[in-house]
């Protein structure tokens, strides 16, 4: 066993295992995660180390639950951290700043996720390589599967996105397409995993799936010259991207590498499926399933894994939640666009919606230097915009008519 890790452990009942494919502790069912060697891991790791890594998410290997450096990688990580002054200025925010995820190899955060878990399946001795997905992680299970030579099934509601589900097939992966919402494909993707012993990177490999999450608050916390910021907006499906996140956070807090700062957590759902924002209005860590219906597929989990553990954090760190409606959601795609040049998913949508409100409500305050995650990019869900953008003014091949065009069009008001 590696050094750097000592095995999993129970988050409820912290009972200990190998560092298996296993991720529910036989006793309590509590979800397993990856117990780390933080002594022997604060003897080498350093700013320096770190930042002569490759420029990618494996910088931070140390903290990635992988014993071997021969990892499978097409360059995921170390996205864009920006100042958004426009956005900012819109929103009554000096020290905005966007995470751009969207420009990784798949254009989604999912990348991340998917580049440690195939790393962990190859050393474990799978072949096949699977997942439950609302379709940007069937993409980068795809993608990557491809890439290390893995067979690959891919499950997914049948209904989703045509850019999505496109975006997953040309890398000629098994797509199964269920009828039903996530939750039931992610249920039937418990049985398929018990039979049939692949790797499924969302269930059996989930412990190790969820670390590379945390690597968007490693990047942050570098990017803003080793800092934690003040406050961070993350949108919610399973809850595990704001729980892993924060943990990034805390993890380099621990090893000296951060100084020790409390940056509040806010979370964004969709309207239409927003048990994690219910639970925390209710002031509850108790998260009741719902039924999704909202344009917002990429964040349509009615029964997240990590809900209560999400609802926890925000509530501990004094951060704010708040969803949006479909309306919202493409007026938020739009905003971003438009103020920033950023094209995003749905999901970006939820975000820049939710964190309007927490600005205009005062939960953000106007100098908090504040993180908003972009975790998916705009042209997998050109659906939701269908209607909503600038039209197309079309002419003849005639000056005249372009001078006609001109004349109409620079009458319309000149943007802030």
């Amino acid at each position: 066993m590696s050094e750097k890790m000592k095995g999993l452990k129970c988050k409820e009942c912290e009972r200990l295992y190998p560092t298996e494919a296993i991720h529910v502790c036989e006793y309590c069912f509590g979800p397993l995660e990856v117990d780390y060697n933080y002594d022997f891991i604060k003897r080498s790791l350093t700013h320096g180390k770190i930042e002569s890594g490759p420029h990618t998410l494996w910088r931070y290997w140390d903290l990635l639950p992988v014993k071997t450096d021969n990892v499978i990688s097409i360059h995921e990580g170390m996205t864009p951290l920006f100042h958004a002054r426009r956005l900012g200025k819109e929103l009554g925010l000096s020290n905005l700043f966007i995470k751009n995820d969207a420009v990784n190899p798949t254009y989604s955060f999912k990348d991340r996720v998917v580049s440690v878990a195939l790393s962990r399946a190859r050393e474990l001795g799978f072949d096949t390589v699977a997942c439950a997905s609302t379709g940007n992680l069937a993409g980068a299970v795809s993608a990557y599967g491809a890439a290390a030579g893995f067979r690959t099934f891919v499950f997914m509601p049948a209904d989703l996105e045509l850019g999505k589900v496109i975006g997953a097939g040309i890398y000629d992966p098994v797509i199964v397409g269920v009828r039903g919402n996530y939750d039931e494909v992610n249920r039937l993707c418990a049985e398929v995993a018990d039979m049939y012993k692949w790797a499924f990177v969302n269930v059996n490999l989930r412990p190790y799936y969820s670390e590379g999450s945390k690597t968007l608050g490693f990047e942050v916390a570098e990017q803003l010259g080793w800092r934690a910021p003040d406050h961070c907006v993350v949108p919610a499906a399973s809850g595990s991207l704001l729980t892993k996140i924060h943990k990034g956070f805390k993890e380099l807090e621990m090893l000296g590498l951060i100084p020790k700062h409390k940056t509040r957590m806010s979370v964004a759902q969709a309207d239409g499926c927003a048990p994690v924002v219910t639970a925390i209005r209710e002031k509850t860590d108790i998260v009741r399933p719902v039924r999704p219906k909202t344009i917002a597929k990429s964040l349509a989990i009615g029964n997240p894994a990590d809900g209560p553990y999400a609802a926890r954090i925000v509530q501990d760190t004094h951060g704010g939640a708040d969803t949006a409606t479909d309306a919202e959601i493409v007026d938020g795609i739009r905003l971003l666009a438009r103020t920033e040049g950023i094209f995003s998913e749905t999901a970006g949508g939820v975000t820049t919606a939710v964190l309007k409100k927490l600005a205009r409500t005062g939960i953000i305050s106007s100098d908090e230097l504040v993180v908003a995650f972009i975790t998916g990019n705009g042209f997998k869900t050109i659906e939701a915009v269908a209607g909503r953008t600038s039209p197309m003014q079309e002419i003849s091949p005639n000056l005249d008519e372009f001078k006609e065009l001109y004349d109409r069009v620079s009458t319309a008001p000149v943007r802030p």
